[in-house]
């Protein structure tokens, strides 16, 4: 096994950090929240930027290597043996609920949506099925149509909800960009319904599907496991979209593509996203911090994606953006003078 290949295991940090935390209980069901948005915040500051792309054999060897995709299929059965496990657990005090809630909810957005997203853009049908199966964890399933053939489209302009706007505060774009890309999701599938001549409610129509499926499987839930369970589940559930939201937020805040005079934008580039190269948040995310790269060839695999120089850089990896975020005029004055003109 190639060393490089290590490093993305990386990602069982958190697993192992939620799974103390749910077997100890107590004040370690915060370990998650210590490990990925304390520590390694902190890291990235010291550790040395890696901004190196694979190229030539290497890469080659790297694209074609099935190592990197059974890593993501591996995080189906993770993904809901936790879930299962927060769900049957109990926790006596207050504050280690808040915390296994928080942990859980951390699984969510990262494992859950963010693998999700990855397995989304592959032509496969099979792995398309275990990226919708990880996004049911989360409730999130109308992202894929709306990601792939919204957000890719319209990325950069007054059309995409999911475009942050400069100066636009964080807690506004949340509900802005998860309502805006919800109904954008249905609004694409009637199109497409309309395109193909079936029937708009049918279920070809995979906004129907996925509304059936979800439903399905909360009230599987609230069936085998009573209602605590359930509210429980909702809770993780919206943990996880404000944190793909939040990532969502920093990702193309204040880049914006120009309009050309017969009311189109000019094509997607690389200025278009916000990248960091910081190797932690690079490994956990799964190369989501180059972003610039995915939305410029999106079926692209996260262990080939590249780094350009001509692409916006944060001053910190993604998880240290994150929390930047949460205060927005701290965002706003570190984030807007590196906005290119």
């Amino acid at each position: 096994m190639q060393i490089g290949k290590l490093k993305y295991l990386t990602i069982f940090l958190l697993p192992l950090t939620v799974g103390a935390g749910f077997y100890l209980k107590g004040v370690p069901t915060f370990l998650p929240l210590v490990t990925f948005f304390i520590i390694v915040p902190i890291l990235e500051i010291l550790l040395k930027i890696d901004d190196t792309n694979l190229v030539g054999e290497a890469r080659d060897e790297a694209e074609n290597d099935p190592f990197y995709s059974w890593l993501l299929y591996s995080m189906l059965p993770l993904q809901f043996g936790y879930l299962y496990w927060f769900l049957v657990s109990e926790f006596s005090v207050s504050y280690e609920y808040i915390g296994a809630m928080l942990s859980m909810g951390l699984m969510c957005g990262v494992i859950g949506i963010n693998v999700g997203h990855e397995l989304g853009h592959r032509s496969n049908r099979m792995e398309r099925l275990v990226g919708e199966l990880l996004l049911l964890s989360s409730l999130e399933n109308h992202f894929l149509p709306y990601h792939n053939r919204g957000h890719h489209t319209n990325v950069g302009t007054p059309n995409d909800p999911a475009t942050a706007r400069k100066n636009e505060p964080l807690y506004v774009f949340w509900f802005r960009s998860h309502f805006g890309s919800y109904f954008q999701a249905w609004q694409i599938e009637w199109v497409r319904m309309g395109i193909m001549k079936r029937a708009r409610l049918g279920f070809s129509n995979l906004m129907v599907v996925y509304t059936l499926v979800q439903l399905a499987f909360c009230f599987s839930i609230y069936y085998f496991m009573g209602s605590e369970a359930l509210v429980n589940f909702l809770i993780v559930a919206g943990i996880g979209i404000l944190l793909l939201e939040t990532v969502n937020y920093i990702e193309h805040y204040g880049l914006m593509r120009k309009q050309r005079e017969n009311g189109t934008y000019e094509s997607v580039k690389r200025i278009h996203s916000w990248n960091a190269n910081n190797v932690l948040g690079r490994v956990v995310l799964f190369e989501l911090t180059r972003h610039s790269d995915h939305h410029f060839k999106a079926d692209r695999p996260y262990q080939v994606l590249e780094s350009h120089e001509g692409s916006p850089t944060m001053p910190t990896g993604y998880p240290g953006m994150m929390l930047l975020s949460l205060i927005p005029p701290l965002f706003f004055k570190v984030v807007n003078p590196r906005i290119p003109a």
